[in-house]
């Protein structure tokens, strides 16, 4: 019998949103780049002093695959879903974006290094066949690097993709 990953949420940004509210319109907004978004500025020509502005926008998923697998549970169709019409939507349509794949702390760092890839790459070929046109779209394995419970590395939550948006596509 296999066995799935069962928690279902929604990160975006920094905050918390019940899967229930994962649509394209939130992830729509969470993905829209702000006026300066992922911009350096200066404060003053005068002395030039430069001010780093927040990371660019994104939203972590947590999609459901079978155990030790990439194979995207069917139980995460809806966000995918929502998420390629997010992308595929007129306000995102002309930026790229990275996927990111995460896992919890399991498992040797080279292995869910591979792992997380093949996941991140697994949801990008699952948003292509729902029309998102995959130039705009790179992936990311991080393995368990960033952990967003860092208090319990095997927590759910850890185990993750995450979307960031990175500038206009080509």
């Amino acid at each position: 019998m296999k066995k799935i990953v069962i928690a279902s949420i929604l990160w975006v940004t920094c905050g918390l949103v019940h899967a229930a509210d994962v649509d394209a319109n939130n992830i729509i907004e969470a993905l829209k780049p702000k006026v300066s978004d992922g911009q350096m500025r200066t404060r003053s020509l005068r002395n030039l002093q430069v001010e780093q502005l927040p990371p660019p926008p994104s939203v972590s998923l947590t999609i459901q695959f079978d155990f030790d697998s990439s194979k995207v549970s069917t139980s995460s169709a809806s966000q995918l879903t929502q998420l390629a019409k997010a992308l595929k939507s007129e306000d995102l349509a002309t930026l790229s974006f990275r996927i990111e794949g995460h896992t919890d702390g399991k498992g040797t760092p080279e292995y869910n290094l591979a792992l997380s890839q093949n996941r991140a790459d697994a949801v990008k070929k699952y948003l292509q066949r729902l029309g998102v046109t995959t130039e705009r779209l790179e992936t990311e394995g991080m393995g368990d690097k960033d952990l967003v419970n860092k208090a319990d590395k095997f927590a759910a939550e850890n185990r993750r993709v995450r979307i960031v948006t990175l500038t206009a596509s080509k």
